[in-house]
């Protein structure tokens, strides 16, 4: 699969531009777990990627949960004596607390303060309060703008409704020659949050432009979901498509200046996992690896010890680990153009891997072949050996049938895809051959000794 060839003929800043144009015509929705936001965003990804929208109607048991009723808002507002907005909707979808109910009324200050929410350590910052599942209302501000509200009446107006409707969720899936799939994940609920939100939309739907078309091995789910109720939702309804998901990823919070991190799934050494370290072990910027968690994005609803996939997340910061997560200095400015072209080149590295580790068999196994009458050698001696020749060693000393090319890679330290070239270089020299279910890690050697090659190649084992 040429995919980070694909991704390497375009300029980081070109690509990145890309991204961050998408996530700009997306930031100004207000998007909710439920309504019009969460539908015109996706329509806005179903211009770009082949997208099916899914909708499942209030009051639909999933699991332990309820699908919730939808929300919807026109407009909101604090408006002074004077007839002033001193807190407007207009100005800042962050201003209301998501799934307000309806209100409008005249009270006094002293009445609309336990209702008003700031941060007083960010005073110039709005945060983002939601109320999905308790029937309340509120409002979101800076901290100064409550400070500067006087003593007297206030006309509250929240224009919204919460009545029977629909939850709605959009999935692309793009086939492979296997059944087996790859899910990437990603929410589409919040409202003008850019790194906590549209970054994640925007590599996932770039992700998927650029996966379509291609010769696939896997087939490809990718899910446009609410944040938890989502991602439970759709388990609820796909138990015979969830059972074939094989790696994933949710991907979240991947526009900021922030090392990547990745979060393993619940198995801790599912192939996804491993894949994820490798490629943020070879690239270029800081990263870290971190141990599952039972909280966090949906890897926690599909890691639910009912399903226990293999889906990790990938992130730059960590959800709440940087001052500007759920606040309005989650901006368009606070996500780069070439974080997003970074992160993207990421996921399509770690895709490269699932996409090409297998298993071979060495045919010559006693001994290194020669390969410099094969052309695969140097033709003069006495020098250090390239890179090349030695990737060719690795893969040709541990092609037992029990080792991926995976295993080789982490093993030598060398880059994944120079040992995926050097296995495809020696297999087309007759050297390897592609062993029986080499798409899956070997579990190691057999119970009699042999090393997964069985009577392959020269017809002789020697154990000792």
């Amino acid at each position: 699969m040429p995919l980070v060839n694909t991704i390497a003929k375009a300029e980081d800043t070109e690509l990145g531009n890309e991204l961050h144009a998408f996530a700009a015509e997306l930031y100004p929705i207000c998007r909710s777990i439920t309504g019009k936001g969460i539908r015109q965003t996706l329509a806005a990804i179903q211009g770009k990627i082949p997208l099916e929208f899914f909708e499942v109607p209030t009051g639909t048991p999933v699991f332990d949960w309820i699908v919730p009723k939808e929300w919807n808002i026109r407009d909101a507002f604090i408006r002074n004596s004077a007839g002033e907005r001193v807190v407007d909707f207009q100005k800042s979808n962050l201003h209301v607390v998501n799934y307000s109910v309806p209100v409008h009324a005249t009270v006094p200050l002293s009445e609309l303060r336990p209702h008003l929410f700031t941060i007083p350590e960010h005073p110039g910052w709005i945060p983002y309060r939601t109320s999905y599942y308790k029937e309340d209302w509120g409002f979101c501000l800076s901290h100064r703008q409550m400070m500067a509200l006087a003593d007297g009446d206030y006309e509250i107006c929240i224009d919204s409704t919460l009545e029977d409707g629909r939850l709605t969720y959009g999935e692309c899936y793009l086939p492979g020659e296997s059944a087996d799939e790859v899910l990437i994940s990603c929410h589409v609920c919040h409202p003008s949050l850019a790194n906590d939100n549209l970054s994640g939309l925007a590599v996932a739907t770039f992700l998927a432009k650029l996966l379509a078309g291609e010769a696939l091995r896997y087939s490809y789910r990718f899910l446009f979901i609410p944040g938890t109720i989502g991602a439970i939702t759709w388990l609820a309804r796909n138990h015979e498509k969830a059972a074939r998901i094989r790696h994933g990823l949710v991907l979240t919070c991947l526009g900021d200046s922030g090392g990547f991190h990745y979060k393993k799934s619940r198995r801790g050494d599912a192939e996804i996992d491993r894949a994820a370290a490798h490629i943020l072990a070879q690239c270029r910027e800081p990263s870290a690896v971190l141990e599952f968690s039972p909280y966090g994005y949906d890897e926690r609803q599909y890691c639910s010890p009912g399903f226990n996939l293999p889906v990790g997340c990938l992130m730059r910061s960590v959800w709440g680990s940087f001052p500007e997560y759920h606040t309005s200095a989650d901006n368009l400015d606070f996500i780069s153009p070439l974080k997003l072209a970074g992160s993207l080149r990421v996921c399509a590295g770690i895709l490269e891997v699932l996409e090409g580790n297998r298993t071979y068999c060495n045919l010559n196994p006693f001994c290194e072949p020669q390969l410099g009458r094969r052309g695969l050698y140097r033709s003069t001696g006495g020098s250090e050996i390239s890179a090349e020749i030695n990737a060719r060693l690795w893969v040709l000393n541990l092609s037992d049938g029990s080792h991926s090319l995976l295993d080789i890679a982490e093993r030598s330290g060398l880059p994944f895809a120079a040992i995926r070239d050097a296995a495809e270089l020696l297999d087309s020299a007759g050297l390897l051959s592609s062993s029986a279910g080499g798409a899956h890690r070997a579990s190691g050697r057999s119970a009699n000794g042999s090393n997964g090659c069985g009577a392959e190649g020269n017809g002789l084992l020697i154990n000792h």
